[in-house]
């Protein structure tokens, strides 16, 4: 009794770090939070939940049919604020007297020692052999019971989805989740293209290295190359990266799936048209996709994602890594403040529903995060500060921009790292206080406790069984994605792949679709959990899977909280 009671109040205490209203992560950063979670929580600290608790981000919705997406109209005036970089967050000043006095405006500043501080008591947790087990036994549980009601409701299921005419796991609405622009096409889909060019523009100059280049002969000396992968490229992140060169050749990479090039990225968003043409844009498509692409310098992401990685060190480009953080995110402040300066800046991020966080996570950092970490404006080493450093920063910062742009009736972003498909355990911990949801998470099959807390707080998880063969089945909120079409897919149609190797999943709920989209393709009343909030005439996932899966989550977290009141009348 006392190891539950034990492992109820930390488990309940890690989900409060998440939630709480005051000072955590999920609210000030209008990241979302489960409705399910958040109503137990409030009873567990004997508060009463109100709707009016929840927070929504907000997104700008798709521009409508015939609707100029690049209007420059209507857009809000400037403003006299003033920004400055302190330790790596971005300080937001109503004035310039206000900056001279160092009196930042009543924004949400995030504290390095309060983050570092909630990390260790979610290690500690972690590493705590009576919750390890606790956790471990709750999500065989879980499997188990999965099972049973496979067993005892799996014929009931299949005549409810009969019941509904003309729909079927083709024709109900999909969203890539996780998809990287440069691989976005199969390969047939590429070599057409590298082969349209290569007839329509013979003699245009593509690459100039010792000389110029024009593409008859780029492709025809790529076309003798001989490219073999064998299966140790998979455990090689270095050698998974030189995949994405066409037939080996790193040319035909840089002229066709690259926009810093000599032809100033002309082929890329070509090729991006061409793709989406074929589906993605379709009226008569089921499939939405939004693509990451990364542009140097400045990481923007085509519509849904802007990425980081940790090139602009390792190039020389920059002294340190504030330095890095202030060129990425000061532009996007100011085209907050001031989106009169910065008209097309400011209708690009109308577009933009997200951050990323990409590079080899498996790489090693000779220093342990802690808040008495130096301050990045003093990293001026080689070596990359710790992914934990990485992802608070990366997350001040995104609080802070949207806290600013809330104020403005401007759009605001999440925080989707890649996280957890190698590395540090610590990843994973980050991203639970951090993010709004992550990509692969296959690293949490290491940890119990964590897969238990990403169970109960419904952290949004977008993985690809074809490219890490991994999938989770406890009830974890999961979502099906591509990642790389042109390495792992073999038809125009790769989402559908995915789906074909796991129903029932949707994955609209996890998108970066604005509200009212999200209301229009699965259900009005999405935001409900549990049958109310799924209409099976759009969404495909019978009622009764519904109703398990949001009874299972509430027994659950009834479990914890019945844990620790009795804790609190024990004591009594």
């Amino acid at each position: 009794v006392e190891d539950y009671e034990q492992a109820a109040k930390s488990l309940l205490k890690a989900l409060f770090f998440k939630k709480k209203k005051k000072k955590k992560y999920s609210k000030l950063a209008y990241h979302r939070f489960p409705r399910t979670t958040a109503q137990f929580l409030h009873n567990a600290a004997n508060e009463r939940w109100t709707e009016e608790d929840e927070i929504l981000p907000v997104i700008c919705p798709c521009p409508g049919e015939g609707e100029d997406p690049y209007s420059m109209e209507n857009i809000p005036d400037n403003l006299i604020y003033r920004m400055k970089m302190k330790d790596g967050i971005i300080y937001v000043y109503e004035n310039t007297e206000a900056l001279s006095m160092n009196k930042p405006r009543c924004l949400p500043y995030p504290d390095l020692e309060t983050f570092a501080i909630d990390m260790s008591h979610v290690l500690a947790m972690i590493a705590d052999v009576p919750i390890k087990t606790y956790c471990h036994r709750r999500l065989n549980f879980l499997v188990s019971k999965f099972y049973l009601h496979e067993m005892l409701n799996e014929m009931a299921e299949l005549k409810e989805l009969k019941g509904v005419p003309h729909r079927d796991l083709y024709n109900v609405r999909k969203v890539d989740t996780h998809i990287h622009a440069a691989a976005c096409m199969n390969q047939k889909h590429l070599l057409d293209f590298i082969q349209t060019t290569y007839k329509t523009d013979a003699e245009g100059v593509v690459l100039e290295k010792v000389g110029p280049m024009i593409c008859w002969w780029l492709v025809q000396y790529a076309s003798g190359l001989v490219y073999v992968q064998g299966r140790q490229t998979f455990h090689r992140f270095d050698k998974f990266n030189s995949k994405y060169n066409p037939v080996g050749a790193s040319e035909l990479r840089e002229i066709y799936l690259k926009t810093d090039n000599y032809i100033e990225g002309e082929y890329f968003p070509r090729l991006i048209k061409v793709h989406g043409s074929l589906h993605c844009y379709s009226k008569a498509s089921y499939i939405n996709s939004k693509f990451s692409v990364s542009i140097h310098f400045l990481f923007y992401n085509y519509v849904i994602l802007i990425s980081f990685s940790d090139i602009f060190k390792s190039s020389k480009l920059i002294p340190n890594f504030a330095k890095m953080l202030e060129n990425i995110f000061l532009p996007l402040f100011e085209a907050t403040v001031n989106p009169q300066k910065h008209k097309e800046l400011h209708v690009f991020l109308k577009y933009v529903t997200g951050f990323d966080s990409v590079d080899d996570e498996s790489k090693h950092s000779d220093h342990m995060f802690s808040y008495k970490s130096p301050k990045l404006e003093h990293w001026t080493t080689d070596d990359n500060p710790p992914y934990s450093n990485y992802l608070f920063h990366m997350y001040a910062n995104i609080m802070v921009l949207n806290n600013l742009r809330k104020e403005r009736g401007l759009s605001t972003f999440q925080f989707r790292p890649h996280c957890g498909e190698a590395g540090s355990i610590t990843h994973l911990v980050s991203a639970f206080l951090t993010a709004d949801n992550i990509s692969y998470g296959l690293n949490l099959e290491k940890s119990p406790v964590l897969q238990y807390l990403y169970y109960l707080v419904q952290v949004a998880i977008a993985m690809s069984p074809l490219s890490n063969n991994k999938f989770l089945h406890k009830g974890l909120c999961v979502s099906l994605s591509t990642d790389d079409p042109m390495q792992f897919h073999y038809t125009k149609e790769a989402l559908m792949e995915e789906y074909a190797i796991a129903a029932q999943l949707n994955s609209v709920l996890q998108s970066g679709l604005s509200h009212e989209e999200k209301k229009h393709f699965p259900v009005v009343n999405y935001l409900k959990d549990g049958p109310e909030g799924n209409d099976i005439r759009r969404t495909n996932v019978p009622q009764i899977r519904m109703a398990y899966r949001h009874k299972t989550l509430c027994n659950e977290l009834s479990f914890l909280v019945d844990g620790v009141k009795s804790e609190v009348v024990g004591s009594q």
